[in-house]
């Protein structure tokens, strides 16, 4: 049945995918969109853009008024920040505004597009289930924290104000149309560039763009009232997957570093990113969370919602392919 869904979060790499996903599936979209931020993503996508921000409440308000339900995608997704109280203030209050507006207009349903960041790695390496919460206190980093904090502050309306809220857990997505690009898109594409020569041992569960954004679709029918549901694919090394680029480009594969040297330089590098305004490819969180090979299992997804995941090579070739449409690689 088509609805009219409001959609924050649609001009980003996910967002888009969703909101490609809702139309193709005959919803209505109505996207939340901030004033002066770059649509091309969407262009000839038949959305209604409302102006607003996820830290106005009147704004969000409005944007939901006479919708069907609410799929919550935006987050300020990066693994440094200078200004972690910003980060709390889009990924925290943001969230609990969104879902307080969904309350009051009655919505049928709400998707939040939470993230595996709010669960914890298993220390013996095996994949992770919906069960393996994480604390906000244990969560690495500003990003994971707030998620974190965003997720327990969705379960809490659930359970005290009935909200119809379904969570979806994506782990790590890639393929085309990564405009900023995410932090997984950067690797492919400093990769691609040539320019990742080494890397600290880590994993990844790489999950295709739109196959992530088909499962928060079909969420807005489908998926249990206030749990989790993990939206993953395949877990990869960062070897395995640095070494595919290289592979594709004709290059030699990089060579693995230990963590200990790297501690300083990742100091370094958050130091010139305060004074520069660009963010650094090492860091201090990032090397804690190199710490842990982040793999995650997909099973509730694919029995509840029907979840599928293409090989994740694929996602790779369409991320290093929009790269080079779009003379990112030059």
């Amino acid at each position: 049945m088509a609805e009219r869904v409001m959609l924050t979060g649609a001009t980003g790499f996910l967002g888009s995918a969703i909101a490609r996903a809702l139309v193709a599936a005959g919803h209505e979209v109505r996207a939340l969109t901030r004033a002066g931020t770059p649509r091309e993503v969407l262009e000839g996508v038949p959305v209604q853009f409302i102006p607003g921000d996820l830290t106005d409440p009147a704004s969000i308000a409005e944007a939901v008024r006479g919708c069907d339900a609410v799929i919550h995608c935006a987050a300020d997704y990066r693994i440094f920040v200078p200004d972690p109280a910003r980060m709390l203030a889009v990924n925290l209050a943001g969230t609990e505004a969104v879902m307080r507006a969904a309350l009051a207009a009655g919505c049928r349903r709400v998707v939040h597009v939470s993230s595996v960041a709010t669960l914890k790695p298993r220390a013996d390496g095996t994949p992770a289930t919906e069960a393996d919460a994480a604390t906000p206190e244990a969560a690495i980093g500003p990003y994971k924290r707030s998620k974190t904090l965003a997720e327990r502050a969705v379960e809490r309306l659930v359970a005290d104000s009935g909200l119809p809220a379904v969570i979806v857990n994506p782990s790590t997505p890639i393929g085309p149309r990564d405009r900023r690009p995410t932090p997984t898109g950067r690797i492919i594409l400093e990769a691609a560039r040539g320019r990742m020569p080494a890397y600290v041992d880590t994993g990844l569960n790489l999950v295709h763009v739109e196959d992530v954004a088909a499962g928060c679709v079909v969420a807005l029918t489908r998926g249990a009232v206030g749990e989790r549901h993990i939206l993953g694919g395949q877990d990869v090394p960062l070897g395995e997957l640095l070494g595919h680029v290289a592979g594709l480009f004709g290059r030699r594969a990089p060579v693995r570093l230990p963590r200990a040297p790297l501690w300083p330089a990742a100091l370094v590098a958050e130091g010139w990113a305060r004074l520069s305004g660009r963010e650094p490819m090492l860091t201090l969180d990032g090397l804690r969370m190199a710490g842990q090979h982040m793999y995650f299992a997909s099973g509730k997804a694919a029995q509840v919602l029907g979840h599928q995941a293409r090989p994740w090579q694929e996602g790779v070739a369409e991320a290093i392919a929009w790269f080079r449409d779009h003379g990112r690689l030059a």
